[in-house]
C-alpha cells in the first residue's frame, strides 16, 4: 500500500474509485462501512455475467462503487476496508469473500466522476426516475421524479426500490376506495417513494429517517418535484407517531422491519396496506414467520432476482 499510495497528501484533489464485488447478503454492511469511513457518494449495481473479466469468474453478487478522498488517511481507510472484509469473512465463512480493486480519479470533482452512472431509468409502467442532470421527455402517462441522490440511498437502481415503487403504483392507481390517501415512508432516504406517492395524487405523505443527511437530501429532493406542499420530511422515532396511515411503505432490511412490526401494524388502517421490501429470498422463513397472519395476508409478493417485497392488507373490522 503505502509504495502504491505514497504522497497522499500531495494529490489534492484526487479522488480514489473503489470497486467492491461482493455476495449481495454483504453489500449493506459494505455500504455503511464505506459511508463511515469517509466515501464521498457511493452506489451499487449488478454484476453482469458477460461483463469483462475484471474479477474471477468464481465471484459472483453484487458491485459497489465508492470515491474515497486521496489525502494522508487514505492508507489508513484501506487498511481498514481490508481488516472488515476479513471480519465479514470470518462472520459469513459459507459466502465468498469480497474483492475491491481501485482507481485514481484525477483532478476531478467526485461528484461529477459518480453522476455519469445514473440515467433516466424506467421504474415502472408509469414511473421514471430521472437524475437531475439528465434531460428526459415524458410522453403519455409518465411520471417523472427528478432526484439528485447526494449521499442518500434510494435512485431507484435497487431492485428493492423499483419494487416498491411497482407496488406503490399499483395501489394508488388502481384502489378507489380511498378519497384522501396518507401515506408514511419509514427510512425514507433520498424520498423517491414519498414523492412517487404524491406523484401518484396522494393527499398527505409523511417521510421519517433517522439520518439526518438523509432528511435534508430528501426535503431538497422534495422541492425540485414541486410536491413539498403534500410532503413532510422529518427526523424522529416510529414509536412517536399515532396517526394512522392508508399506506405505509418501509425499504428497509428483515432485521429492521421486524422489530418495527408493532408500529407498523398499530399505524395502518383498517383497509390500508403495507408495503415491506430490502428482504432477501434467505429472510423469507423468517419475515413469513412474524408478518402474515389472519389480520394481515399477502396481498402480492413481487420478486426480483434474489430480492423480495410484500405487499399486505390490513383486514377491514381489526383494531
Amino acid at each position: 500500500m503505502s509504495e502504491q499510495f505514497g504522497k497522499t497528501d500531495e494529490k489534492k484533489g484526487d479522488w480514489l474509485k473503489i470497486e467492491l464485488v461482493a455476495p449481495m447478503e454483504m453489500i449493506d454492511a459494505l455500504t455503511n462501512f464505506m459511508t463511515e469511513i469517509g466515501a464521498q457518494g457511493t452506489f451499487q449495481e449488478s454484476l453482469e455475467p458477460q461483463s469483462p473479466n475484471d474479477f474471477p469468474e468464481a465471484v459472483s453478487g453484487e458491485v459497489l462503487k465508492a470515491f474515497l478522498p486521496f489525502d494522508i488517511r487514505l492508507e489508513q481507510r484501506l487498511a481498514a476496508l481490508q481488516k472488515y472484509i476479513a471480519s465479514l469473512s470470518e462472520i459469513f465463512p459459507e459466502l465468498e469473500k469480497p474483492l475491491f480493486r481501485t482507481e485514481v480519479v484525477r483532478n476531478t470533482d467526485w461528484g461529477e466522476a459518480w453522476k455519469k452512472y445514473f440515467k433516466p431509468l424506467r421504474v415502472s409502467r408509469n414511473i421514471v426516475i430521472k437524475p437531475t442532470w439528465e434531460r428526459f421527455s415524458p410522453t403519455g402517462r409518465d411520471i417523472v421524479i427528478e432526484i439528485d441522490p447526494g449521499m442518500a440511498f434510494g435512485t431507484g437502481q435497487h431492485p428493492s426500490t423499483r419494487m416498491c415503487l411497482e407496488a406503490i403504483e399499483e395501489i394508488l392507481l388502481r384502489d378507489r376506495s380511498v378519497d384522501q390517501w396518507r401515506v408514511l415512508d419509514v427510512g425514507t432516504g433520498t424520498g423517491i417513494l414519498g414523492i412517487a406517492c404524491a406523484k401518484l395524487d396522494a393527499e398527505k405523505v409523511l417521510c421519517i429517517d433517522n439520518d439526518k443527511k438523509a432528511v435534508e437530501i430528501a426535503g431538497e429532493n422534495a422541492r425540485i418535484n414541486q410536491v413539498d406542499d403534500r410532503v413532510e420530511i422529518r427526523s424522529c422515532d416510529i414509536a412517536t407517531l399515532t396517526e394512522p396511515f392508508h399506506l405505509i411503505v418501509g425499504n428497509l432490511t428483515a432485521k429492521i422491519l421486524i422489530k418495527l412490526r408493532s408500529h407498523l401494524f398499530r399505524l395502518l388502517r383498517p383497509g390500508g396496506y403495507l408495503v415491506i421490501s430490502g428482504i432477501i429470498e434467505q429472510n423469507k422463513p423468517e419475515i413469513e414467520a412474524h408478518f402474515p397472519d389472519a389480520s394481515f395476508p399477502v396481498h402480492r409478493l413481487i420478486t426480483e432476482k434474489e430480492w423480495l417485497c410484500y405487499v399486505l392488507k390490513k383486514e377491514v373490522g381489526r383494531p
